[in-house]
Formats: C-alpha cells, structure tokens, sequence
C-alpha cells in the first residue's frame, strides 16, 4: 500500500451512483430473472468506463470500479454462494423504530430499491459456488483502467463475515459464532482473489459500528467491543496470508441520513479494531455525531503497521463541502495520527451503497470528489511547507 510521501493521495470507500439502466439489470437479476449476457457485460462495461473516467477527472489516486457491477455492497452475495433461500427478517436500527416518520421519509424517496432488510437468510451450510463471477468483475475492472486511468494504486472491496451475518441472517447455524466461521471460510475465495489479481482488498464490516444499534442493540458498549473483537478474528481467518499492507478495513455507522444518536463511540471500539490483520482502517469523521472523533487517538494511537483513510467528504448530503473544510479535516487527521505520510484522504461510506438508494445526486458525487483532491492539495501545501521551513 503507498504511503502519501510528498502529497495527501485521495481515495474513497468504493460505492459510487449507478446509471438507471444498469440498475434496473442489476435488481432484475437479484429478483432471480434471466438477464441477456451480452446485454450485462455492455451495460457493466459502460458504467465501469464512465466511473473510472470521472475518478481520474477529480483526481483520486488510490481507485476502483465503484461496484458498478454489484447489486449491494454485501447483498450480491447469495447470489454466488449456496445455502441461502427465503427472507431475512434483519432487525433495523433503533433510530427507525423511535422515528417512524423517517422510515416513512425513506421509503417515500427511495421506492423501489434492491433487497436491503429483505434478503436471503443461510438456511443451510453455506458454501462459495463460482469465483468467475469476481474474475469477470477485475478484469474488467483492470482492463478499462489500463486504458486510460492513472491511478497510483487499484482496490476492490468485498463484505466482512460480520456483517453478511446481520443482513443475510442465520436460520441454520447452532449458534452465531458458527455462522461466522463458515462466512469466513467461503468468502475467503474472494479476499484471496482480489489479493491474487495483484489489487488491494478492502473489507467493509460497517457491522463493527453500526451493529451496535443494530443486531446487537441488547448488548452493553462493552460487551459490543467483546463482539466486536469475534467478528474482527473472523476477518483475520479470512484474510490470513495476505500480506497486510494488502488490505485496508472500512468501518462506519450506517451510510444513512438520520440521527445517529445511538451509535457508539469510536473510542469504545478503536482497540478491538487494531486486532485486524489489516495495513489500513478506513473511518468516518464527516459525519456531524463522529466528526469530533479524532480525540480517540490520543487514548488509543494509530499503531505505527496502520494507515488512517479518514472520511473528509460526508456521504448523505447533497453540499459540496468547500476544499479549505476539506483541507482542515486532514490536517485534523493527520495531528491525529502524528505522521503525514500515513494519512490518506478518502470518504466517510460509498455513495451507492445499494443500487437505487443513492442520497447523493451523482453530478455532485464528481464534485464532492474533486473538493476531496482540491482540498488534500492546499492541506499538502501546508503540511509539506511546515517541513521545507523548519
């Protein structure tokens, strides 16, 4: 993984806006209908170029094919293992259940969305059926991107155990812990895929904060941080062997506008999530519950094996945060951490987390990008300035 050695590279969670077409595919297709292959492969095609092309223009360095070719983040999953069938009856937020009325605000913008609280649940031994369908998605990924991209460096993500336990829920398994383990175990094949191809692998587990209102609402924040600490071992099983400098963790509190009032603090969490095995942890802090966050680390330092990727860029809001915000939260970032090199610029979540559950219009998402490498140059002045001048 590079480091920002004479600049703040940027990057950012991966999820970015689909086009309608691709979209009405994609949920066509989780919906169990037979698509055209050579129809998807074109309409995947198209919608890889343009993300990639946009990337480039708003100067990210660290990019990827903004899952353009996935359903969800984590829900295209049974779509390659067996062992899933019915409905989950996944639990939401305690937010949704104080605050009907925003329930009611959500299904009223977004009305026809993929399955989200209504996917599958393991109803037998789970078990990873076909790798082709990821090799599909890198190569091409890598294809397009050697035509015309610059990245410095290219990612792919893939879900953790974790949280593909809290949305496709056990109905099989004797216990969570169970479930986990074989999780791990099947999605392994992929971590090791992406690892194999020659990209970095990011897991997303938004499972290792946002659950805590989720799921596992019932537990204390302590007994959550014991949680939190199986689920990370489950991550650690899958990726063992991968170098880890190779792989980067993201960890978030639910890419939704709402409260957030019950989310747990970073602190509370933050050493549970130095047990991964990992070179980089991705966090938000744009967020208005988490932006004060940074405090964290003078109790808990970043070790000195990890690079932070701090979210400078907010998610769910349609402004476009000014270059000089931006600018000022990595230097917040790296204060923080202590070292300039190990911060890299990146968004709090993904901006397409679902396919047609996007908060933020996708002309902005460009714009908020290029804010992200307008203000990590103006903060790379500063910070690299200070060291010509001392």
């Amino acid at each position: 993984m590079i480091l920002s050695r004479d600049r703040i590279l940027t990057t950012h969670v991966g999820s970015l806006p689909r086009n309608e077409t691709l979209s009405d595919l994609l949920t066509r297709e989780e919906a169990g209908e037979k698509i055209d292959p050579a129809l998807m492969a074109a309409e995947k095609d198209r919608a890889v170029r343009h993300v990639v092309e946009k990337q480039n223009a708003a100067g990210i360095d660290v990019g990827n094919d903004g899952e353009q070719q996935r359903v969800g983040f984590q829900t295209y999953v049974p779509q390659r293992m067996a062992g899933f069938g019915g409905v989950s009856k996944r639990r939401r937020g305690r937010e949704f259940e104080e605050f009907p009325e925003m329930m009611e605000y959500i299904k009223h913008r977004f009305p026809h969305v993929s399955k989200q609280q209504n996917a599958p649940e393991a109803q037998a031994d789970v078990k990873y059926l076909d790798i082709r369908p990821l090799q599909d998605e890198i190569a091409r990924f890598k294809r397009i991107a050697a035509e015309s991209a610059k990245f410095s460096e290219l990612f792919m993500t893939a879900p953790s155990p974790g949280i593909i336990s809290s949305t496709m829920m056990n109905a099989h398994y004797d216990t969570h812990d169970a479930y986990l383990d074989a999780l791990a175990r099947e999605m392994r094949h992929e971590y090791l895929e992406i690892h194999k191809q020659g990209l970095i692998l990011q897991i997303d587990a938004p499972d290792l904060a946002m659950d805590r209102t989720m799921l596992h609402r019932d537990l204390t924040d302590a007994q959550f941080a014991q949680q939190c600490e199986k689920q990370v071992a489950a991550i650690n099983r899958g990726i063992e062997g991968i170098p880890p400098e190779r792989v980067r963790l993201h960890v978030c509190y639910g890419n939704w506008e709402g409260p957030h009032i019950h989310d747990i603090a970073l602190e509370k969490i933050l050493p549970a999530l130095y047990t991964a095995k990992v070179g980089a942890l991705s966090i938000e802090f744009s967020n208005p519950r988490h932006a004060h966050e940074y405090a964290a680390f003078k109790r808990h330092p970043l070790p000195k094996d990890m690079i932070l990727l701090p979210g400078v860029v907010e998610t769910t809001s349609n402004f476009v945060e000014h270059p000089e915000v931006v600018a000022r939260r990595i230097e917040d970032a790296v204060a923080a951490v202590g070292d300039r090199e190990r911060v890299i610029a990146s968004t709090d979540c993904g901006f397409g987390t679902f396919t047609r559950r996007e908060w933020v219009v996708e002309p902005v998402v460009w714009l908020k990008l290029q804010s992200l490498r307008e203000g990590a140059d103006i903060a790379s002045a500063r910070l690299w300035g200070k060291r010509s001048a001392a």
